[in-house]
Protein backbone atom coordinates (compact mmCIF):
# COMPACT_ATOMS: atom_id res chain seq x y z
CA UNK A 1 0.00 0.00 0.00
CA UNK A 2 1.28 3.46 -0.90
CA UNK A 3 2.49 5.52 2.07
CA UNK A 4 0.08 8.39 1.52
CA UNK A 5 0.95 9.95 4.87
CA UNK A 6 4.43 10.82 3.59
CA UNK A 7 3.01 12.68 0.56
CA UNK A 8 0.94 15.27 2.45
CA UNK A 9 2.66 17.42 5.10
CA UNK A 10 1.84 20.41 7.24
CA UNK A 11 3.21 23.66 5.80
CA UNK A 12 5.70 25.04 8.30
CA UNK A 13 7.54 27.25 5.85
CA UNK A 14 9.67 24.53 4.30
CA UNK A 15 11.40 25.17 1.01
CA UNK A 16 8.98 24.22 -1.75
CA UNK A 17 8.10 24.89 -5.35
CA UNK A 18 4.96 27.00 -5.81
CA UNK A 19 1.96 25.86 -7.86
CA UNK A 20 -0.41 28.59 -9.02
CA UNK A 21 -3.88 27.67 -10.26
CA UNK A 22 -5.66 29.54 -13.05
CA UNK A 23 -8.72 28.94 -15.19
CA UNK A 24 -8.90 29.05 -18.97
CA UNK A 25 -11.25 32.03 -18.66
CA UNK A 26 -8.67 33.99 -16.67
CA UNK A 27 -5.66 32.91 -18.70
CA UNK A 28 -5.35 35.93 -21.03
CA UNK A 29 -5.43 38.49 -18.22
CA UNK A 30 -2.97 36.46 -16.18
CA UNK A 31 -0.59 36.14 -19.14
CA UNK A 32 -0.31 39.93 -19.42
CA UNK A 33 1.27 40.04 -15.95
CA UNK A 34 4.01 37.53 -16.72
CA UNK A 35 7.63 38.36 -17.63
CA UNK A 36 8.96 37.56 -21.09
CA UNK A 37 10.81 34.39 -20.04
CA UNK A 38 7.54 32.99 -18.65
CA UNK A 39 5.67 33.89 -21.84
CA UNK A 40 8.29 32.08 -23.88
CA UNK A 41 7.87 28.90 -21.84
CA UNK A 42 4.10 29.16 -22.07
CA UNK A 43 4.18 29.63 -25.81
CA UNK A 44 6.48 26.63 -26.24
CA UNK A 45 4.07 24.34 -24.39
CA UNK A 46 0.88 25.93 -25.76
CA UNK A 47 -0.46 26.14 -22.22
CA UNK A 48 -3.84 27.93 -22.10
CA UNK A 49 -5.03 27.27 -18.55
CA UNK A 50 -7.07 24.24 -19.51
CA UNK A 51 -7.88 21.84 -16.68
CA UNK A 52 -5.47 18.90 -16.28
CA UNK A 53 -2.58 20.78 -17.91
CA UNK A 54 0.38 22.60 -16.39
CA UNK A 55 3.54 24.45 -17.36
CA UNK A 56 6.86 24.84 -15.56
CA UNK A 57 8.05 28.46 -15.53
CA UNK A 58 11.75 29.38 -15.20
CA UNK A 59 12.87 31.64 -12.37
CA UNK A 60 15.83 33.90 -11.74
CA UNK A 61 17.98 30.89 -10.79
CA UNK A 62 18.09 27.34 -12.17
CA UNK A 63 16.37 25.91 -9.08
CA UNK A 64 13.86 28.74 -8.70
CA UNK A 65 11.24 27.45 -11.13
CA UNK A 66 7.52 27.40 -10.42
CA UNK A 67 4.42 25.69 -11.77
CA UNK A 68 1.16 27.01 -13.17
CA UNK A 69 -1.69 24.52 -13.48
CA UNK A 70 -5.03 24.89 -15.20
CA UNK A 71 -8.22 24.14 -13.34
CA UNK A 72 -11.97 24.20 -13.70
CA UNK A 73 -14.00 26.97 -12.07
CA UNK A 74 -14.32 24.83 -8.95
CA UNK A 75 -11.37 23.06 -7.36
CA UNK A 76 -12.22 19.37 -7.15
CA UNK A 77 -10.53 16.14 -6.12
CA UNK A 78 -8.74 15.70 -9.46
CA UNK A 79 -7.56 19.31 -9.97
CA UNK A 80 -3.94 18.50 -9.10
CA UNK A 81 -3.88 14.85 -10.16
CA UNK A 82 -2.17 15.30 -13.52
CA UNK A 83 0.50 17.53 -12.02
CA UNK A 84 1.06 15.12 -9.15
CA UNK A 85 1.66 12.28 -11.60
CA UNK A 86 4.07 14.14 -13.89
CA UNK A 87 5.96 16.82 -11.97
CA UNK A 88 9.55 16.15 -10.89
CA UNK A 89 9.93 14.66 -7.43
CA UNK A 90 10.10 17.27 -4.74
CA UNK A 91 8.02 19.40 -2.38
CA UNK A 92 5.23 21.72 -3.53
CA UNK A 93 2.75 24.20 -2.10
CA UNK A 94 -0.21 25.99 -3.63
CA UNK A 95 -0.10 29.74 -3.99
CA UNK A 96 -2.93 31.67 -2.35
CA UNK A 97 -5.18 28.70 -1.56
CA UNK A 98 -5.40 25.48 0.46
CA UNK A 99 -5.43 22.12 -1.33
CA UNK A 100 -8.84 21.12 0.06
CA UNK A 101 -10.41 18.28 -1.92
CA UNK A 102 -7.56 18.43 -4.47
CA UNK A 103 -5.23 16.81 -1.94
CA UNK A 104 -7.03 13.51 -2.53
CA UNK A 105 -6.14 13.46 -6.21
CA UNK A 106 -2.57 14.48 -5.40
CA UNK A 107 -2.23 11.34 -3.28
CA UNK A 108 -4.09 8.92 -5.53
CA UNK A 109 -2.19 10.03 -8.64
CA UNK A 110 0.91 8.56 -7.00
CA UNK A 111 -0.64 5.19 -6.14
CA UNK A 112 0.53 2.26 -8.23
CA UNK A 113 -0.72 -1.31 -8.43
CA UNK A 114 2.58 -3.04 -9.07
CA UNK A 115 2.22 -6.38 -7.27
CA UNK A 116 2.66 -8.23 -10.54
CA UNK A 117 5.64 -6.32 -11.92
CA UNK A 118 9.17 -7.68 -11.60
CA UNK A 119 10.40 -4.23 -10.71
CA UNK A 120 8.09 -1.70 -9.08
CA UNK A 121 7.95 1.71 -10.71
CA UNK A 122 9.93 4.31 -8.77
CA UNK A 123 9.43 7.91 -9.81
CA UNK A 124 10.19 9.57 -6.50
CA UNK A 125 7.73 11.19 -4.15
CA UNK A 126 5.93 14.44 -4.82
CA UNK A 127 5.05 16.00 -1.48
CA UNK A 128 2.29 18.57 -1.08
CA UNK A 129 2.32 21.05 1.80
CA UNK A 130 -0.94 22.15 3.34
CA UNK A 131 -1.70 24.98 5.77
CA UNK A 132 -4.55 22.84 7.09
CA UNK A 133 -2.79 20.06 9.05
CA UNK A 134 -6.04 19.11 10.78
CA UNK A 135 -7.34 17.70 7.50
CA UNK A 136 -4.35 15.49 6.71
CA UNK A 137 -5.45 12.36 8.52
CA UNK A 138 -8.93 12.38 6.97
CA UNK A 139 -7.50 12.84 3.47
CA UNK A 140 -5.00 10.03 3.99
CA UNK A 141 -7.74 7.70 5.25
CA UNK A 142 -9.88 8.49 2.21
CA UNK A 143 -7.01 7.91 -0.21
CA UNK A 144 -6.20 4.63 1.53
CA UNK A 145 -9.81 3.51 1.21
CA UNK A 146 -9.90 4.25 -2.52
CA UNK A 147 -6.55 2.50 -2.97
CA UNK A 148 -7.90 -0.55 -1.12
CA UNK A 149 -10.77 -0.76 -3.61
CA UNK A 150 -8.41 -0.42 -6.56
CA UNK A 151 -5.97 -3.03 -5.28
CA UNK A 152 -8.65 -5.60 -4.46
CA UNK A 153 -10.45 -5.18 -7.78
CA UNK A 154 -7.21 -5.25 -9.79
CA UNK A 155 -6.02 -8.49 -8.17
CA UNK A 156 -6.58 -11.47 -10.48
CA UNK A 157 -9.29 -13.91 -9.43
CA UNK A 158 -6.76 -16.73 -9.11
CA UNK A 159 -5.28 -14.82 -6.18
CA UNK A 160 -8.48 -13.34 -4.77
CA UNK A 161 -11.17 -15.91 -4.11
CA UNK A 162 -13.67 -16.02 -1.23
CA UNK A 163 -10.97 -17.07 1.26
CA UNK A 164 -8.66 -14.21 0.29
CA UNK A 165 -11.53 -11.74 0.41
CA UNK A 166 -12.31 -12.95 3.92
CA UNK A 167 -8.66 -12.44 4.83
CA UNK A 168 -8.84 -8.85 3.57
CA UNK A 169 -11.86 -8.22 5.79
CA UNK A 170 -10.09 -9.84 8.72
CA UNK A 171 -7.08 -7.58 8.20
CA UNK A 172 -9.27 -4.46 8.33
CA UNK A 173 -11.15 -5.83 11.35
CA UNK A 174 -7.91 -6.46 13.23
CA UNK A 175 -6.63 -2.97 12.48
CA UNK A 176 -9.72 -1.41 14.05
CA UNK A 177 -10.54 -3.89 16.81
CA UNK A 178 -13.71 -5.12 15.14
CA UNK A 179 -15.35 -8.52 15.53
CA UNK A 180 -15.51 -10.83 12.52
CA UNK A 181 -17.67 -13.87 11.89
CA UNK A 182 -17.50 -16.18 8.88
CA UNK A 183 -20.26 -18.66 8.04
CA UNK A 184 -19.52 -21.49 5.62
CA UNK A 185 -20.09 -25.18 5.03
CA UNK A 186 -23.24 -26.78 6.45
CA UNK A 187 -24.05 -23.64 8.46
CA UNK A 188 -24.01 -21.59 5.27
CA UNK A 189 -26.22 -24.08 3.43
CA UNK A 190 -28.76 -24.01 6.24
CA UNK A 191 -28.63 -20.29 7.05
CA UNK A 192 -27.86 -18.68 3.71
CA UNK A 193 -29.06 -21.15 1.09
CA UNK A 194 -28.84 -18.82 -1.91
CA UNK A 195 -25.23 -17.87 -1.09
CA UNK A 196 -24.43 -21.56 -0.80
CA UNK A 197 -26.22 -22.49 -4.04
CA UNK A 198 -24.40 -19.87 -6.12
CA UNK A 199 -20.97 -20.82 -4.77
CA UNK A 200 -21.26 -24.57 -4.34
CA UNK A 201 -19.82 -25.43 -7.77
CA UNK A 202 -16.44 -23.92 -6.90
CA UNK A 203 -13.58 -26.00 -5.54
CA UNK A 204 -13.27 -26.57 -1.80
CA UNK A 205 -10.45 -24.01 -1.61
CA UNK A 206 -12.81 -21.43 -3.09
CA UNK A 207 -15.94 -22.44 -1.20
CA UNK A 208 -18.65 -19.82 -0.54
CA UNK A 209 -19.03 -17.97 2.76
CA UNK A 210 -20.81 -15.06 4.42
CA UNK A 211 -18.37 -12.62 6.02
CA UNK A 212 -19.64 -10.34 8.79
CA UNK A 213 -17.85 -7.57 10.67
CA UNK A 214 -19.29 -5.67 13.63
CA UNK A 215 -17.83 -2.64 15.34
CA UNK A 216 -18.87 0.21 17.60
CA UNK A 217 -20.99 0.82 20.66
CA UNK A 218 -24.31 -1.07 20.47
CA UNK A 219 -25.96 2.02 21.95
CA UNK A 220 -25.18 4.03 18.82
CA UNK A 221 -27.39 4.04 15.69
CA UNK A 222 -26.99 0.79 13.78
CA UNK A 223 -25.98 0.96 10.12
CA UNK A 224 -25.47 -1.99 7.77
CA UNK A 225 -23.27 -2.06 4.68
CA UNK A 226 -23.55 -4.96 2.23
CA UNK A 227 -21.22 -5.69 -0.69
CA UNK A 228 -21.52 -8.19 -3.53
CA UNK A 229 -18.50 -10.48 -3.35
CA UNK A 230 -18.56 -12.55 -6.54
CA UNK A 231 -14.83 -13.15 -6.88
CA UNK A 232 -15.22 -14.46 -10.40
CA UNK A 233 -18.36 -14.83 -12.50
CA UNK A 234 -18.34 -17.39 -15.31
CA UNK A 235 -22.09 -16.90 -15.64
CA UNK A 236 -22.64 -20.42 -14.33
CA UNK A 237 -24.44 -22.82 -16.63
CA UNK A 238 -25.78 -19.78 -18.49
CA UNK A 239 -22.14 -19.24 -19.32
CA UNK A 240 -20.83 -15.88 -20.46
CA UNK A 241 -18.98 -15.54 -23.76
CA UNK A 242 -15.22 -15.14 -23.48
CA UNK A 243 -15.48 -11.38 -23.94
CA UNK A 244 -17.95 -11.20 -21.08
CA UNK A 245 -15.55 -12.90 -18.68
CA UNK A 246 -12.53 -10.68 -19.29
CA UNK A 247 -13.42 -8.20 -16.53
CA UNK A 248 -15.12 -10.60 -14.17
CA UNK A 249 -12.34 -10.33 -11.61
CA UNK A 250 -14.06 -7.03 -10.81
CA UNK A 251 -17.38 -8.66 -9.90
CA UNK A 252 -16.40 -8.34 -6.25
CA UNK A 253 -16.10 -4.57 -6.65
CA UNK A 254 -19.18 -4.05 -4.50
CA UNK A 255 -17.55 -5.98 -1.66
CA UNK A 256 -14.34 -3.95 -2.06
CA UNK A 257 -16.26 -0.69 -1.81
CA UNK A 258 -18.31 -1.90 1.15
CA UNK A 259 -15.13 -2.93 2.99
CA UNK A 260 -13.42 0.39 2.20
CA UNK A 261 -16.46 2.30 3.45
CA UNK A 262 -16.44 0.26 6.65
CA UNK A 263 -12.75 1.08 7.10
CA UNK A 264 -13.56 4.80 6.78
CA UNK A 265 -16.34 4.53 9.35
CA UNK A 266 -14.03 2.83 11.84
CA UNK A 267 -11.01 4.97 11.07
CA UNK A 268 -12.98 8.14 11.80
CA UNK A 269 -14.59 6.49 14.83
CA UNK A 270 -18.02 7.50 13.62
CA UNK A 271 -20.55 7.10 16.46
CA UNK A 272 -22.45 4.20 14.91
CA UNK A 273 -22.85 0.47 15.40
CA UNK A 274 -21.46 -0.89 12.15
CA UNK A 275 -22.49 -4.18 10.55
CA UNK A 276 -20.64 -5.14 7.35
CA UNK A 277 -21.85 -8.15 5.37
CA UNK A 278 -20.10 -9.64 2.35
CA UNK A 279 -21.43 -12.79 0.70
CA UNK A 280 -18.31 -14.17 -1.01
CA UNK A 281 -18.60 -16.75 -3.80
CA UNK A 282 -17.24 -17.85 -7.13
CA UNK A 283 -19.94 -18.49 -9.71
CA UNK A 284 -18.28 -21.53 -11.24
CA UNK A 285 -19.33 -24.44 -13.44
CA UNK A 286 -19.26 -28.08 -12.36
CA UNK A 287 -21.62 -31.02 -12.02
CA UNK A 288 -22.86 -29.44 -8.79
CA UNK A 289 -23.67 -26.02 -10.28
CA UNK A 290 -27.16 -24.64 -9.71
CA UNK A 291 -29.30 -24.79 -12.84
CA UNK A 292 -31.76 -22.70 -14.81
CA UNK A 293 -35.19 -23.75 -13.60
CA UNK A 294 -34.03 -24.65 -10.09
CA UNK A 295 -36.02 -23.19 -7.22
CA UNK A 296 -34.05 -21.93 -4.22
CA UNK A 297 -35.45 -21.23 -0.78
CA UNK A 298 -33.93 -18.01 0.53
CA UNK A 299 -33.02 -17.13 4.11
CA UNK A 300 -36.14 -14.96 4.19
CA UNK A 301 -38.30 -17.90 3.19
CA UNK A 302 -39.14 -16.67 -0.30
CA UNK A 303 -38.80 -19.26 -3.03
CA UNK A 304 -36.80 -18.03 -6.03
CA UNK A 305 -37.00 -19.62 -9.46
CA UNK A 306 -33.73 -19.41 -11.37
CA UNK A 307 -34.39 -17.86 -14.76
CA UNK A 308 -30.70 -17.21 -15.37
CA UNK A 309 -27.65 -18.43 -13.45
CA UNK A 310 -25.80 -15.31 -14.59
CA UNK A 311 -28.12 -13.21 -12.41
CA UNK A 312 -26.37 -14.60 -9.35
CA UNK A 313 -25.36 -11.38 -7.60
CA UNK A 314 -28.91 -10.55 -6.57
CA UNK A 315 -29.29 -14.04 -5.08
CA UNK A 316 -26.37 -13.76 -2.68
CA UNK A 317 -27.32 -10.17 -1.85
CA UNK A 318 -30.87 -11.30 -1.04
CA UNK A 319 -29.65 -13.54 1.78
CA UNK A 320 -27.21 -10.90 3.04
CA UNK A 321 -29.86 -8.15 3.04
CA UNK A 322 -32.19 -10.45 4.95
CA UNK A 323 -29.52 -10.99 7.60
CA UNK A 324 -28.80 -7.27 7.81
CA UNK A 325 -32.47 -6.46 8.35
CA UNK A 326 -32.81 -8.94 11.19
CA UNK A 327 -30.94 -6.54 13.47
CA UNK A 328 -33.14 -3.61 12.43
CA UNK A 329 -30.53 -1.10 11.23
CA UNK A 330 -31.42 2.56 10.96
CA UNK A 331 -29.73 2.64 7.57
CA UNK A 332 -28.84 -0.02 5.00
CA UNK A 333 -26.59 0.50 1.98
CA UNK A 334 -25.47 -2.08 -0.55
CA UNK A 335 -22.86 -1.88 -3.31
CA UNK A 336 -22.93 -4.25 -6.26
CA UNK A 337 -21.55 -4.60 -9.78
CA UNK A 338 -24.99 -5.87 -10.58
CA UNK A 339 -26.25 -5.14 -14.10
CA UNK A 340 -24.99 -4.28 -17.55
CA UNK A 341 -28.26 -2.41 -17.98
CA UNK A 342 -27.08 0.25 -15.52
CA UNK A 343 -23.96 0.78 -17.61
CA UNK A 344 -25.98 1.03 -20.81
CA UNK A 345 -28.16 3.68 -19.18
CA UNK A 346 -25.50 5.67 -17.30
CA UNK A 347 -22.09 4.63 -18.62
CA UNK A 348 -19.12 3.63 -16.47
CA UNK A 349 -18.75 6.75 -14.29
CA UNK A 350 -22.23 7.05 -12.79
CA UNK A 351 -23.48 4.43 -10.32
CA UNK A 352 -27.21 3.89 -10.52
CA UNK A 353 -28.81 4.78 -7.20
CA UNK A 354 -32.02 3.17 -6.02
CA UNK A 355 -33.57 4.01 -2.66
CA UNK A 356 -36.81 3.44 -0.77
CA UNK A 357 -36.33 6.71 1.13
CA UNK A 358 -36.31 10.09 -0.62
CA UNK A 359 -34.31 11.80 2.11
CA UNK A 360 -31.58 9.17 1.90
CA UNK A 361 -31.50 9.37 -1.90
CA UNK A 362 -31.26 13.16 -1.81
CA UNK A 363 -28.50 13.08 0.80
CA UNK A 364 -26.48 10.59 -1.24
CA UNK A 365 -26.89 12.56 -4.45
CA UNK A 366 -26.01 15.86 -2.76
CA UNK A 367 -22.97 14.34 -1.07
CA UNK A 368 -21.80 12.82 -4.35
CA UNK A 369 -21.98 16.19 -6.08
CA UNK A 370 -20.13 17.86 -3.22
CA UNK A 371 -17.16 15.46 -3.27
CA UNK A 372 -16.99 14.84 -7.02
CA UNK A 373 -18.31 11.28 -6.83
CA UNK A 374 -21.69 11.61 -8.55
CA UNK A 375 -24.52 9.09 -8.49
CA UNK A 376 -27.75 9.12 -10.47
CA UNK A 377 -31.07 8.02 -9.07
CA UNK A 378 -33.27 5.62 -11.01
CA UNK A 379 -36.79 4.66 -9.91
CA UNK A 380 -37.96 1.61 -8.02
CA UNK A 381 -40.83 1.42 -10.49
CA UNK A 382 -43.21 -0.96 -8.77
CA UNK A 383 -45.21 -1.75 -11.91
CA UNK A 384 -42.15 -3.62 -13.19
CA UNK A 385 -42.43 -6.18 -10.41
CA UNK A 386 -44.63 -8.13 -12.81
CA UNK A 387 -41.50 -8.78 -14.88
CA UNK A 388 -40.17 -10.90 -12.01
CA UNK A 389 -43.23 -13.13 -11.73
CA UNK A 390 -42.81 -16.87 -11.59
CA UNK A 391 -45.45 -19.45 -12.43
CA UNK A 392 -44.11 -21.87 -9.83
CA UNK A 393 -42.35 -19.80 -7.14
CA UNK A 394 -42.64 -16.51 -5.27
CA UNK A 395 -40.28 -14.67 -7.63
CA UNK A 396 -37.96 -15.22 -10.60
CA UNK A 397 -34.38 -13.97 -10.41
CA UNK A 398 -34.31 -12.78 -14.04
CA UNK A 399 -36.70 -10.22 -15.48
CA UNK A 400 -38.69 -11.18 -18.54
CA UNK A 401 -38.70 -9.21 -21.78
CA UNK A 402 -35.19 -7.75 -21.50
CA UNK A 403 -36.41 -4.29 -20.45
CA UNK A 404 -35.37 -2.18 -17.42
CA UNK A 405 -32.73 -4.64 -16.26
CA UNK A 406 -31.22 -2.46 -13.54
CA UNK A 407 -34.68 -1.56 -12.18
CA UNK A 408 -35.92 -5.15 -12.04
CA UNK A 409 -32.68 -6.18 -10.29
CA UNK A 410 -33.23 -3.46 -7.69
CA UNK A 411 -36.85 -4.53 -7.29
CA UNK A 412 -35.66 -8.08 -6.68
CA UNK A 413 -33.37 -6.84 -3.89
CA UNK A 414 -36.17 -4.75 -2.40
CA UNK A 415 -38.14 -7.94 -1.74
CA UNK A 416 -35.50 -8.81 0.88
CA UNK A 417 -35.49 -5.41 2.63
CA UNK A 418 -37.86 -4.99 5.55
CA UNK A 419 -40.37 -2.16 5.21
CA UNK A 420 -39.43 0.83 7.35
CA UNK A 421 -35.66 0.42 6.99
CA UNK A 422 -34.08 3.20 4.93
CA UNK A 423 -32.22 1.41 2.14
CA UNK A 424 -30.03 2.50 -0.77
CA UNK A 425 -28.67 0.27 -3.52
CA UNK A 426 -25.74 1.38 -5.67
CA UNK A 427 -25.34 -0.50 -8.95
CA UNK A 428 -21.73 0.49 -9.66
CA UNK A 429 -19.17 -0.45 -12.32
CA UNK A 430 -16.15 -0.32 -9.93
CA UNK A 431 -13.90 0.07 -12.96
CA UNK A 432 -12.29 2.76 -15.10
CA UNK A 433 -12.29 1.58 -18.75
CA UNK A 434 -9.89 4.40 -19.70
CA UNK A 435 -7.38 6.32 -17.61
CA UNK A 436 -8.12 9.83 -16.35
CA UNK A 437 -5.89 12.06 -14.18
CA UNK A 438 -5.56 10.37 -10.80
CA UNK A 439 -7.64 7.40 -11.95
CA UNK A 440 -5.75 4.73 -13.88
CA UNK A 441 -7.49 2.16 -16.01
CA UNK A 442 -8.68 -0.57 -13.67
CA UNK A 443 -10.49 -0.89 -10.37
CA UNK A 444 -12.09 2.26 -8.98
CA UNK A 445 -14.29 3.37 -6.10
CA UNK A 446 -17.45 4.77 -7.70
CA UNK A 447 -20.12 5.75 -5.20
CA UNK A 448 -18.11 4.93 -2.10
CA UNK A 449 -16.90 8.49 -1.45
CA UNK A 450 -20.46 9.76 -1.90
CA UNK A 451 -21.71 7.27 0.68
CA UNK A 452 -18.93 8.23 3.10
CA UNK A 453 -19.68 11.94 2.76
CA UNK A 454 -23.36 11.21 3.42
CA UNK A 455 -22.56 9.15 6.54
CA UNK A 456 -20.22 11.83 7.87
CA UNK A 457 -22.88 14.51 7.48
CA UNK A 458 -25.51 12.35 9.15
CA UNK A 459 -23.57 10.91 12.05
CA UNK A 460 -20.30 12.77 12.70
CA UNK A 461 -21.95 15.29 15.02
Amino acid sequence: MTDFRSLLEADRGQSACTISLITAAGFDEWLKTQPQRARTAIAATRFKGKADTFVILPGDKPDAWSVVAGRDEQIGPWTLANAAAKLPQGTYRLADTVPGDAALGWLLAQHRFDSYREKAESEGARILLTPDPAGIDATVRLASAVALVRDLVDTPSADLGPAELAAAVESVATAHGADIRITQGDALEQGYPMVHAVGRAASRARSPRLIELEWGDPAFPRIAIVGKGVCFDSGGLDIKPASGMLLMKKDMGGAAQALALAALVMGARLPVRLHLLIPAVENAISADAFRPGDILKSRKGLFVEIGNTDAEGRLILGDALTRACEDKPELLIDFATLTGAARVALGPDLPALFANDDSLADDLADAGTLVGDPVWRLPLWQAYRDMLKSEVADINNAGSGGFAGSITAALFLQRFVVDGIAWAHLDTFSWMPAAKPGRPKGGEALGMRAAWAMLERRFAS
